[in-house]
């Protein structure tokens, strides 16, 4: 019976496609344009632009340092920065690394190594626990209304939205406040906190 090789990416899994309805999502988040999002398909070439490159360029190009500036300003106020997120533990830290923002947080909860999700409390307190920290003056920046913002407040968190320039989803609450970039949003805390 003879051997039939197959490829992988773009082959058997339209990696092509899957990247360029990401890199239309991520352009569009951050205010971009189209171009912004061919700019991305064409840096990534096809999956062999060097991943810690891509990564590099890609902050480069939409800003993302601001993002990290965002972070040193909150630890220099006092504040602990530290990440909740739900996924598997192997994807959500190889993005914290290739972004450089392991270097920027305290460090993380991923919902996968702490057999709990967002928007269970229990996440919020499994992190707060984790960093050494209380609960008791936390907020929670996010742009999942569900998971961030419905699970903060039932910890009894406040938290910023990152809305993205999407309406507000859920009609129990409203958020308390609302943010279009993370740097806005820890201004938001920061002023709250002072």
């Amino acid at each position: 019976m003879p051997l039939l090789l197959v490829d992988l990416d773009d082959t058997l899994i339209d990696r092509a496609g899957a990247f360029g309805r990401w890199a239309r999502e991520f352009a569009s988040a951050r205010g971009g344009s189209a171009a912004d999002a061919r700019w991305l398909v064409a840096a990534d070439r096809d999956g062999l632009e060097p991943r810690e490159r891509l990564a590099a360029i890609i902050s480069e190009r939409f800003g993302l340092g601001a993002v990290a500036r965002a972070l040193r300003d909150a630890r220099a106020a006092g504040w602990v920065p530290f990440v909740v997120t739900n996924g598997t533990v192997e994807q959500q830290e190889r993005k914290l690394r290739h972004a450089g923002l392991d270097r920027e947080v305290a460090g993380w909860v991923i919902s996968e190594g702490a057999g709990i999700r967002k928007p269970d409390p229990g996440i919020f307190q499994f992190a707060a626990a984790q960093a050494g920290q209380s609960l008791h003056g936390a907020w929670m920046i996010g742009d999942s209304a569900e998971a961030d913002i419905s699970g903060a407040r039932n910890a009894g968190l406040p938290g910023v939205w990152l809305h993205r320039g999407r309406p507000w989803p859920l009609t129990a609450f409203q958020p308390g406040h609302t943010a279009g970039s993370f740097p806005r949003a820890v201004r938001i805390v920061l002023a709250a906190d002072g």
